[in-house]
């Protein structure tokens, strides 16, 4: 599945409370481009409900609902881990949900000591792997939000550095967007201004280019 796709599906998870509907379910879905019916949605609210219900600590409800979207549908993991990050959250009671657990899918904490295959949802295991992985995804959100903070301060202080107009534009989606298309225009910046801009950025240090592309170029904290 292209990586925008996925992007685009924990971008819409994190963007909203962890309630859960039906509704919620079919956009996550579809999102994912998975085919849903109705009646399977209906009960996997209820199942999801249930967990939530059952007072378990919330690595194991999040470990519970991704094994049990995989054992009815073994095409869905990627929704799978969509529902673990959105039940984390809603066992924790955070405002919003965080894309901690797939962030983890495929690391270390999900390959097996012995053989090394991977561990999926519902696999012996998998309910210990979970609470591993959710240890090392929160040291390093931790790591990358201080690392995130000091360089938004950078940029920030060389703010009063910029003479192109509308730089304060492109200052706010620097700060609030995960990345900034180096071909961006606004009503009061050009293609070629925000390219001029974003070469002032980087010889101040303040902004990386992401692609590694030299067609088509992001920018980003």
């Amino acid at each position: 599945m292209p990586a925008g796709t996925v992007f685009g599906a924990w971008r819409q998870l994190a963007l909203q409370p962890p309630v859960v509907s039906a509704d919620r379910l079919a956009k996550g879905t579809e999102m994912l481009g998975l085919a849903w019916d109705d009646g399977a949605l209906a009960d996997l609210c209820t199942q999801i409900e249930d967990v939530a219900g059952s007072r378990r600590p919330a690595p194991f409800a999040a470990a519970a609902i991704a094994a049990h979207v995989v054992a009815m549908r073994p095409d869905a993991e990627l929704f799978g881990w969509w529902l673990a990050d959105l039940v984390l959250a809603q066992s924790l009671r955070w405002p919003l949900p965080l894309p901690l657990l797939m962030a983890q899918a495929f690391g270390p904490a999900f390959r097996g000591e012995a053989s090394g295959k991977r561990i999926r949802p519902g696999d012996r295991n998998f309910e210990r792997a979970v609470c591993l992985a959710l240890v090392q995804a929160a040291a390093e959100t931790c790591r990358l939000a201080s690392e995130l903070s000091r360089r938004a301060e950078k940029l920030l202080a060389a703010a009063p550095k910029l003479r192109a107009k509308g730089a304060g534009d492109v200052i706010f989606l620097l700060l609030n967007e995960d990345a900034v298309a180096g071909s961006l225009t606004t009503k009061n910046l050009s293609r070629f201004a925000a390219r001029r801009l974003f070469e002032r950025l980087q010889e101040l240090d303040v902004v990386r280019e992401l692609s590694g592309r030299t067609s088509f170029r992001l920018f980003g904290l």
